[in-house]
């Protein structure tokens, strides 16, 4: 239904999330790691609620500065300031009748966070250098990678905003909470990025799923998806094999106490491990020779080798 992939217990619950946002009317707190995808769940909220029709705006909260947000944000009039040549309407009012996501909200000075309450409560802006309040229909979905309940205990983020935000809100989890979700993850951004010259790519290899499995992923989906596209890029075949993967990627320590799906790839791992001894050794040590005959790309010997420590 939605676009953000993945069919583990932990994303079951954030779809259910999503369609009970969406069918009320109300104001949203997305809070997760970066790379998580809580624009996606943004864009998915205003999809599937009934401002769908209307314009989805999107604010980095973090990239401007205090002055340059608040005419974002608010808009200006005519001669507001320097450089203020012709009237402007802020994010607020290109979002009537639809839906503002303001990304990065933990990065919001304290006087902007003053008028951002002024403005949830009343429905209502005040350009920079205007002399009446503007309306706006909206909903507002903010977004943050940050601890807002500290934020708000260390005194640096309001406390009556913070409700005012938290009507509903949804925490987006970790890669590393949904690691079943990988192999699929993996190969929807393989078929995502196989196109043009790199049309080629149709699968990935148990082996790579493997070394995904173990990788602590600290930018979550956002890295997957790089790595994945990266190795794309780089591959030779028609699936994507260890020689593909980036070397930081493929020297991720294993977790011997990790349950449920890792245990299946550490089962994997470990009989291509006794492959490869096997391989090696009916070879007289060859490389070549044992990638084929055990049907592996050259380089995947080298860097598995490498990797097992073999």
């Amino acid at each position: 239904m939605f676009s953000l992939v993945g069919d583990s217990k932990s994303m079951k619950a954030l779809h259910r999330a999503i369609e009970k946002a969406a069918g009320a009317d109300v104001d949203v707190l997305v809070a997760g790691e970066s790379g998580t995808g809580k624009e996606l769940v943004a864009r998915a909220i205003h999809q599937y609620g009934r401002r769908a029709a209307g314009p989805f705006v999107a604010v980095n909260c973090g990239a401007l500065n205090e002055n340059i947000l608040e005419s974002e944000l608010f808009g200006h009039e005519r001669g507001a300031f320097t450089g203020a040549d012709q009237q402007k309407k802020g994010k607020f009012e290109l979002a009537h009748r639809g839906t503002l996501f303001l990304d990065e909200m933990g990065e919001v000075s304290p006087a902007c966070q003053v008028k951002l309450l002024r403005a949830l409560q009343n429905r209502e802006v005040d350009r920079v250098g205007g002399t009446a309040p503007v309306p706006v229909d909206i909903r507002v979905i903010a977004a943050t990678n940050r601890d807002l309940a500290n934020e708000v205990a260390a005194g640096r983020f309001r406390q009556d905003l913070y409700y005012r935000l938290k009507v509903f809100s949804i925490r987006t989890p970790t890669l590393r909470e949904r690691r079943d979700d990988i192999p699929l993850l993996a190969r929807h951004f393989a078929l995502k990025y196989a196109s043009g010259p790199f049309r080629r790519v149709t699968d990935v290899s148990l082996e790579v799923i493997a070394a995904l499995q173990r990788h602590h992923w600290p930018g979550n989906v956002r890295e997957l998806e790089n790595v994945i596209h990266s190795a794309v890029v780089k591959s030779e075949t028609d699936t994507l094999g260890i020689e593909d993967l980036p070397e930081d990627l493929l020297l991720t320590p294993a977790n011997p106490h990790r349950s449920g799906v890792g245990n299946y790839y550490a089962i994997m791992e470990q009989t291509a491990r006794q492959l490869l001894v096997t391989a090696l050794a009916a070879t007289g040590g060859s490389e070549r020779r044992a990638a084929q005959l055990i049907g592996l790309h050259p380089k995947s010997i080298y860097r598995l080798r490498r990797r097992l420590g073999l």
